[in-house]
Order: structure tokens, then sequence, then C-alpha cells
């Protein structure tokens, strides 16, 4: 933490008083940095403990769902929708996703829905950091120091460094963390298995006490759960404000185009051995405490306390990298995407504004960040129940937003009713108060939880296809829609 803000100080005495440079450092992010600093603010809580977790209870399998799959999605959906974006946001500066797609469709609402939406969906995933950092402090010191300690020791970390710092302190730190949490990981790997006997010793183990860990598939591991877990989450984190927004600030075409190919590679690395710590854990016999994490457990009965901190310390790093991002976005759409449209501000900028504005992306970081500590206090789940529900809200969105960039006749209405359509859907599955006000009203909307085996997250995704498309074929364009807006080619970053 003082590394981060020491960096953080450098950042601010070197960030311009522009939005530019403040929320995308001016556009001017390397191939390294960008690379660690998309890696590091995705992985988080959800990914250093929740992921092992997983392989704990139900097998190694999750390594297919996070480490290839997704590693793979998300690369893909990086070069067709993050290349794109970059073009559009290179030509027209835009910062947020609800810029973007407001300048098209001419549409100061459907920027307001986009970015509220957003900011509904970050509201969980920051809060599991903050639950994660909890549980870690807890697990670390064996219940000395309580759950709201560790989560909220984060949470005025959060609030401190992203007043003080922009995108470029962030992305400094973030490479700073990344490195960190991938280099201990590793060591982690290497201690345990040199206790126990090697790999071999470990995965004989486990075959031994968890036979059905060692084959393919079966128990939660359906192909059905397999391909909707991994295309929600490759399709969500396209979404998230804090990936999204790194799409807009690489410096050039080169950067973007090396950085997805490696992002596989940067991937595996991490989640192989992770994961397998869970799962080798759980034929190793260790225990794990009631609402705790297997990675400190695991580490506490074959490595010193120290190295256990240690650990635990990239795993921090994880959430403090995903958490200040988070952030630091959400303050973007804040301002930009609610604040100047709600107010009838426009986009017009002056010293005034500007001054005005950062007070109240300040604030905004503030409630926001203690309303989801309070809520980490008392909101039952796992790490990756959480996760997973934020995830695939955010995937709702990638479908409407790939028509719009690369289909001319999609319409405002059409956009409207796929991102609205898709998130009402999704809604009602995830949220059981829509359920008792709709029975309040005599609706019944009990929704099953599933659908021949697929999740409410992949069949909403498909209802907002149906629903952009169909609207779109059926609806003129307003007479406010750009439909040149997106007509840019790689020819024009040479």
């Amino acid at each position: 933490m003082v590394v981060a803000l020491a960096v953080g100080a450098v950042a601010y005495r070197l960030t311009e008083r522009t939005a530019e440079d403040y929320y995308l450092a001016s556009r001017t992010l390397g191939t390294v940095v960008l690379l660690f600093t998309t890696f590091a603010t995705l992985l988080s809580a959800f990914t250093f403990f929740g992921g092992p977790n997983l392989a704990f209870s139900a097998g190694p399998e999750w390594i297919l769902v996070m480490g290839l799959m997704d590693g793979i999605i998300f690369a893909v959906l990086w070069y067709v929708l993050g290349y794109k974006q970059w073009l559009v946001g290179k030509r027209h500066g835009y910062v947020t996703l609800g810029e973007m797609l407001g300048d098209r469709f001419g549409s100061t609402a459907l920027r307001v829905v986009v970015a509220a939406v957003s900011l509904v969906w970050l509201f969980p995933y920051v809060m599991l950091q903050q639950k994660g950092a909890g549980q870690a402090i807890v697990g670390l010191t064996n219940g000395a120091v309580p759950f709201w300690v560790g989560a909220g020791g984060i949470t005025l970390f959060m609030i401190l460094y992203v007043a003080l710092s922009g995108m470029r302190g962030v992305a400094w730190t973030d490479t700073l963390q990344g490195l960190f949490m991938l280099s201990l990981i590793w060591v982690a790997v290497a201690w345990v298995l040199s206790a126990v006997g090697g790999a071999g010793e470990a995965t004989a183990l486990l075959a031994s006490e968890e036979p059905a860990f060692v084959g393919l598939g079966g128990g939660l591991y359906t192909p059905q759960y397999i391909i909707s877990t991994a295309v929600s989450i490759a399709f969500g984190v396209t979404m998230f404000p804090q990936i999204n927004q790194r799409f807009f600030a690489a410096g050039s075409k080169k950067v973007l185009k090396r950085t997805f190919a490696l992002w596989p590679v940067l991937v595996l690395l991490l989640f192989v051995p992770a994961f397998m710590l869970g799962a080798w854990a759980a034929g190793l016999g260790v225990t794990v405490p009631e609402g705790g994490n297997v990675i400190p457990a695991l580490l506490g009965e074959y490595t010193p306390t120290w190295f256990t901190a240690l650990v635990i310390a990239g795993a921090m790093a994880a959430m403090m990298s995903s958490s200040d991002s988070m952030l630091l976005s959400g303050s973007s759409y804040l301002t930009r995407d609610l604040y100047r449209p709600l107010t009838g501000r426009g986009d017009a900028s002056d010293e005034e504004t500007d001054r005005r504005e950062a007070l109240v992306a300040r604030v905004g970081v503030v409630v926001f960040a203690t309303l989801s500590f309070v809520a980490s206090l008392y909101t039952p789940g796992t790490l990756v129940q959480i996760g997973d529900t934020a995830f695939s809200g955010f995937a709702q969105l990638t479908v409407p937003v790939a028509l719009a960039l690369y289909w001319q006749g999609t319409t405002r209405s059409g956009m409207y009713a796929g991102v609205v359509g898709s998130q009402v859907f999704y809604g009602l599955h995830v949220f059981p108060v829509l359920a008792t006000v709709g029975g309040l009203f005599g609706l019944d909307v009990a929704l099953p939880t599933a659908y021949l085996g697929w999740t409410p997250g992949i069949v909403g995704i498909l209802v907002g296809l149906v629903l952009t498309v169909t609207v779109s074929l059926m609806t003129a364009p307003a007479a406010t829609e750009d439909r040149t807006a997106y007509a840019v080619s790689g020819v024009e970053s040479d």
C-alpha cells in the first residue's frame, strides 16, 4: 500500500488536469503496461480466492472456464470490439462507453441508461474485493483481526488512492502488483509441491481422495455450465468499465495487437498454478474454516507464516488493483455520463466545470465505496457467486454494443430494446425483490434457474441479440443518429 501510494503521488505530479489524461493517461499506454494493467485490473478476489475455492470443492476443470476458454474468448473480443473502440475513440475523443454510444445514436438517455446499468453491476464487484480482503485478513490471523477491519482497510485505501492518482498511477501500480502476484503464486506452488513430494505425488493423493477430480467433466462441470460460465465471464469482462476504458487507452495499433496476443499466455501463467493449488489441497486433506479460503489454509500448513502473509499480500494486490481501477472508471461514468447530462451541462469544459466535476467524482467515489463496504458486511454468498452475478450482468451489454459498432442498421430503438430488455430479463432471475414486487401486483414472476441447463445470463444475451436485431429492422433511424460515426478503418491509425 505504501509503495502504491508513492507511485500514485509521482503520477499525480505528472498527470495533466484534463479528463483524457486523468482517465486514459492521454491514450499513451505501451504494451507491457497495458497488458499488466488489464491483467491486474481483471484479477481480483474472484480469481485469487474464489477460483481456488471452487477447484477445491468441485475439481480443477475451473481452469477450462477461466484459463483456456476465457483467456481465448476475451482475447478475441479484445480484438473484435476493443480494436474498433480504440479506432473510434481516437477519432472522436471518447472517454466512456456511454459517450461513444450516445454520440452515435444521438441520445442522452441511452448514454445515461448504459452508465446506470454499468454502475449497478459495478457495485457487487467492488463489494467482492472488500469481502475478499476481509476474509483474507481473518484467515491470515485466525480470526484475531475481524472481517470488517480488512474490508474497511481496503475501502479507505481505495478512496485515498483514487482521489490522488489517475489512470497513469493506476496503470503503473497495476504493473507492479501484477508482477508481484504472478511471481508469488509460482513460488507458492514450488514450495507446497516440494513439501509433499512433487506434482505427481500431489496428483496421486488427489486421485485417491477425490477420484472424480482427475476426470474431465461430471458434477458441477456439465458442458452447459462450462460454456455458459466461460461466455458470460468473457462477455462481461469486455463491458467492465475498468476494462472497457482500457480499449481507449492504448498508445498505438501495434500495442493493442501485441497485448491481446499475449493475453491468453499471461492468463494461464496465473490461473493454472492458483487453481491447481486449490485442487491439490482437496487431496492433501486441508481443512478450510467455514467462510474461509483454501489458499491461506493450504499455505498455513506447508509454508512459514511470513510466506503465507506475502501471498496474502499478493492477493490483496490483486484486489487493490481491481478496486482502484473500478472506482476510477466508475467516477468517469458518474461525472461524464450521469452528472453532465442530468444537470444539462453538456460536454463543455472550463476551469470551474472541471473543478465541480472533480468534486462530484470524489464524493461519488466515497459514497459508492462506503455503501459497497456496508453491503459486504451483510451480503451472503460465495465470492464466485457474487462475481458471476456481476459478470453476467455486464455480459448483457456486449451484443448490443457489438452490433452498434459493426452494423449500421442498428437503430436507437433497437439499442434501447436490446439493452433494457436483456437487463430486465436477467434482473428478474437474480433479484428476488423484483419477484416480490410483481407478486404485490398479482404477477407471477417466478422464473427457472436454468433453461435446459443453460444459465439465465446466456439466455439473456440471446434475448438482447434478438431484441436489438428485430426492433432495429422494424424501426427507422432517429433524425439525430449518426450512422457513419463508427465508419473508421485501421489505415487511420497508421
